[in-house]
């Protein structure tokens, strides 16, 4: 059963509380890169007792100003915590920190570990299971780049128990607008996969119409003014046209994460027997545009691809 949560206001109190006035227990966070990093300070500054490790020391450091402490290990912000959310850049890199010499696999049982980051169906289902050592693993990718994330206005697609909802209600309420639970853990990724395969389809898209465009003696920018003021023109592509048009690829949501997503999405596809035909298609001018020096650009930089 689907069931989504609207970001309730809550006390930004030093031990912000349960429905049921009990205490959120402390929240190790690892991961501090573009989305991990104003997530977990969104978490500190409303209070809650939050841990922080990067594998680059000063990132979490400089969550101190924050409200958070910064950790030396993964080992060292679990000790002591109840939750830990893990926002890294892949499945490999999440199970290293988990059973690497400093990880927190010696975690106390009752941890309940929450893994943000989009790693694909077949890395969720291997975390799960490897957690099922007296830790209750949650699934909750979140929808939104950095400025959603900075806002605290990201969409959690969370996955995992019913109980432990309104556990976590008050931790996704500092990060998120809303929250969406969408059954077994795994369902999250999953959902997030799907969501993921739309921004590449219609950001490709985008990209060859505004090109098209100009090929045929069009302006480009009288296009977008007249997708804007249609049922066609969605926001986010009228949005990502006038970025493409305007050169600016700083990076919202870097080319390298949209073609890893991509790519996991694939992936999927085939494993479940369906058919991407636009994603299969764009992948390779996708890898060519990552590898020729737009990796770290916004997804927007395919427009100048060839």
């Amino acid at each position: 059963m689907t069931t989504t949560q609207p970001a309730a206001p809550y006390s930004t109190t030093a031990h912000p509380g349960h429905s049921d006035g009990t205490a959120t227990p402390a929240i190790a966070f690892l991961g501090m890169g573009r989305m991990g990093g104003p997530m977990a300070a969104n978490l500190a500054r409303a209070g809650f007792d939050v841990r922080v490790w990067d594998r680059t020391a000063s990132h979490a450091a400089a969550l101190k100003a924050d409200g958070a402490t910064a950790a030396a290990s993964p080992a060292e912000a679990v000790t002591g915590a109840g939750i830990v959310i893990t926002m890294l850049a892949d499945g490999p890199a999440t199970e290293q920190l988990r059973s690497g010499p400093d990880g927190f696999f010696a975690a106390d049982p009752g941890l309940i570990w929450v893994q943000m980051a989009t790693v694909g169906p077949q890395w969720t289902a291997r975390l799960a299971a490897a957690a099922a050592h007296g830790v209750v693993f949650v699934d909750a990718p979140v929808s939104g780049s950095e400025g959603p994330a900075r806002a605290g206005q990201l969409t959690i697609l969370a996955s995992g128990p019913d109980w432990l909802q309104p556990v976590l209600a008050p931790v996704f309420a500092a990060l998120g607008r809303a929250t969406v639970w969408l059954g077994p853990a795994g369902n999250g990724t999953k959902a997030k996969l799907v969501l993921n395969n739309w921004l590449a389809d219609l950001a490709e898209t985008t990209a060859e119409s505004l090109a098209f465009a100009r090929q045929l003696g069009l302006d480009p920018g009288v296009i977008v003014d007249l997708l804007e003021a249609n049922p066609l023109g969605a926001p986010w592509a009228v949005q990502k046209a006038r970025t493409m048009l305007a050169g600016d690829f700083t990076p919202a949501f870097a080319l390298k994460h949209a073609l890893k997503d991509a790519e996991l999405a694939a992936q999927a596809a085939q494993a479940s027997g369906a058919k991407l035909t636009l994603t299969d298609a764009l992948l390779p001018r996708w890898r060519h545009a990552a590898a020729s020096g737009h990796a770290d650009e916004d997804v927007a930089a395919i427009y100048t691809a060839p």
